[in-house]
């Protein structure tokens, strides 16, 4: 297994992670015709409870 053979040193280490970003949630809108809500995508709408056209949890 390789292994290295100096430490990294820190400003390498940073610069190397400043590379790290969080994406932004991709909205789309809710399926059901009647709410037409943003939603992220493959999770129940919060707004009205539906996912895939059928009522999977109850709407807040």
């Amino acid at each position: 297994m390789a292994v290295p053979k100096r430490k990294k040193s820190r400003s390498n280490t940073r610069t190397r992670r400043s590379q790290w970003k969080a994406s932004p949630v991709h909205l789309v809108p809710c399926s059901n015709r009647a709410c037409k809500e943003p939603k992220p995508q493959h999770v129940a709408c919060p707004s009205c409870g539906q996912y895939a056209g059928r009522q999977v949890v109850e709407p807040a």
